[in-house]
């Protein structure tokens, strides 16, 4: 293509060319009084008598009405009429309906005129037939005529190296693009400057397409490779390679390489780690390892299971050395002495509560014990607890029995404030309120305090109900084989703070203090200590055995009797045991 040709895309004729503007090539024949394509004006021409008859058949013609390649670059210019109906079969032609003369580079006799293939055309001969034209080309002769001979013919335009392009049939105007041709790497030594065969900078005038090596862009610049994009991707594989690499070795040291461990007892600096409820053995290591006290979960979970009480952890929170073994950790964490806890027992008095605070917290003596008698009204206790002034400690039967963990945050107070709550849902759970007036007691505290009594006196459930029952049918009026007296060893013992089995009966008797229930009648004035559940569901449901008396003679096993007589053979027993026992 010349720059005046066709483009790859649908760029019109350049405006110099003679057919700029395609004209009469829109589908339809030029309408009649239409200048010529070339401008030029037309000569008549009388029709020849060989084409009177319609659509004559002309082999010589045939090989040029299948458009074959344009032999010999043999091109046709006409000018064709706008078919009519109506035109009597000899009718002359107006002059612009004459054929403009054909040129050809082999001169023939005689001007031809144009065949056309079945397409309704009349010569000038017969009536014009109106059909349809897909192509005004199709079948058209495209055989040259002589160019000589022709007052004012326009001048032959394609015949020379300046020619414009031919112009094309509008059934072949849309071409595809060009294909880019991608050129051959050379297979000799490449020249100095790059792979591509040409440095990135290279701005030198060939004109090459965009197939040549290192690639040029749509605007004829050569594409650059970029360092920095190199040096990304080998970053991003090396980050690839090498994170696989880490993960599979860690994969397969986890797997199959020891556990990684400590050595010995710890570093020396204690730290707190609370073990919650239901923790298995591989939740543990995780949370020492966190802590810094073991080196590898692992090596703790392998102690554990190599320990036969290994899985009797118990959840709390254990003060323990940094850079403990596996083997070190567990054998701490498996004595329930070293857990930084506090366990209120059943029946436990809450003078040894106090103690149990003051030292697991690191205080002074006594610390907790002011703090309760100063803030016992703070505290939390029921409406219906701590109003009566002869009570000793108006927390006593209001420090519930069960284990509370320690942390770096816990306080006197704080400790003492979580056991009330504890207390007071409980018994709120249990309806200790409804089940006084039933009981036939006064208020609420007084089922604590009968609790309490028969926590400190028997050693079990069973004992429970009937210490309960013995309890009951000493208050009433009617009893007077005691006249109404409990008579219960626990409260002298609560009030001297003692726990003695062998202790002065008269000066117990004669012993003048609301707890002591070897002087006054009924209850005491106050719970002797925090009773358990067991306790506490005992005394709402007594053993209705009638029972009186009670009598431990071997320290283990508790004996009850209905009668008096019963139980004095019983007490005889018990003291012979215990001269026995002392060498007397």
């Amino acid at each position: 293509m010349t720059d005046y040709g066709r483009g790859r895309g649908p760029e019109p004729w350049h405006p110099e060319d003679p057919l700029y503007g395609d004209q009469g090539w829109t589908g339809h024949q030029t309408q009649q009084g239409q200048v010529p394509y070339a401008g030029a004006p037309q000569q008549e021409y009388r029709q020849e008598p060989q084409y009177q008859q319609p659509y004559p058949q002309q082999p010589q013609y045939q090989e040029y009405q299948q458009y074959p390649e344009y032999q010999q670059q043999q091109y046709a210019q006409q000018q064709y009429a706008q078919p009519q109906q109506g035109y009597a079969p000899q009718q002359a032609q107006h002059p612009h309906q004459a054929q403009q003369p054909q040129y050809t580079q082999q001169p023939q006799s005689q001007p031809q005129q144009p065949v056309y293939d079945s397409q309704g055309w009349d010569t000038g001969q017969g009536q014009y037939t109106a059909a349809v034209q897909t192509d005004p080309y199709a079948g058209a002769d495209y055989a040259q005529h002589p160019s000589a001979g022709y007052p004012g013919e326009t001048p032959d335009l394609y015949g020379t190296d300046e020619a414009f392009p031919p112009p094309q049939p509008p059934g072949r105007r849309h071409l595809e693009p060009e294909p880019v041709e991608q050129e051959e790497e050379p297979e000799g030594d490449l020249p100095v400057g790059g792979a591509g065969g040409r440095d990135g900078d290279d701005d030198g005038d060939d004109d090459g397409s965009a197939g040549r090596r290192g690639g040029r862009t749509k605007g004829g610049k050569p594409k650059k490779r970029s360092g920095m994009a190199c040096l990304i991707a080998a970053v991003v594989i090396l980050g690839v390679v090498g994170g696989g690499g880490y993960y599979g070795y860690s994969y397969i040291k986890e797997r199959f390489a020891p556990a990684e461990d400590f050595a010995g007892e710890g570093a020396g600096e204690v730290v707190d780690v609370e073990i919650p409820k239901g923790a298995g053995l591989g939740q543990m290591g995780r949370i020492l390892k966190e802590a810094g006290v073991v080196a590898s979960a692992q090596a703790f979970v392998d102690a554990a299971n190599a320990n036969p009480k290994g899985k009797s952890i118990q959840p709390g929170v254990y003060p323990m050395n940094k850079k403990m073994s596996g083997a070190a950790a567990v054998a701490l964490m498996i004595d329930p002495t070293k857990l930084n806890v506090i366990t209120v027992t059943e029946g436990m008095r809450n003078s040894k509560v106090y103690e149990a605070i003051d030292k697991k917290l690191g205080k002074p003596d006594g610390t907790t014990k002011e703090i309760a008698q100063r803030e016992a009204k703070n505290l939390g206790l029921p409406a219906w607890a701590g109003n009566n002034p002869k009570l000793i400690d108006p927390l006593e039967g209001f420090l519930f029995p069960t284990r509370y963990d320690l942390s770096k945050d816990s306080t006197p107070e704080s400790l003492l404030k979580l056991m009330v709550k504890n207390a007071s849902d409980k018994y709120a759970e249990l309806g200790i309120e409804a089940k006084a007036k039933e009981l036939g007691l006064e208020n609420p505290l007084q089922v604590v305090t009968v609790a309490s009594l028969v926590n400190a006196e028997g050693k079990n459930h069973d004992d429970f109900r009937k210490m309960s029952e013995v309890v009951y049918n000493r208050m009433k009026k009617t009893n007077d084989v005691t006249n109404q007296k409990i008579e219960f060893d626990s409260t002298y013992n609560y009030v001297k703070n003692q726990s003695e089995i062998n202790f002065n009966l008269k000066e117990a008797q004669a012993f003048n203090n609301p707890y002591n229930t070897h002087f006054i009648k009924g209850l005491p004035v106050g719970p002797i200590g925090n009773p358990g559940m067991d306790a506490l569901t005992a005394t709402l449901n007594p053993d209705h055995g009638g029972w009186m008396f009670f009598v431990s003679v071997d320290g283990n096993t508790t004996t009850f009797t209905k009668t008096y007589d019963e139980h004095l053979k019983l007490v005889a027993e018990f003291q012979e045991r215990q001269k026995q026992k002392n060498g007397g």
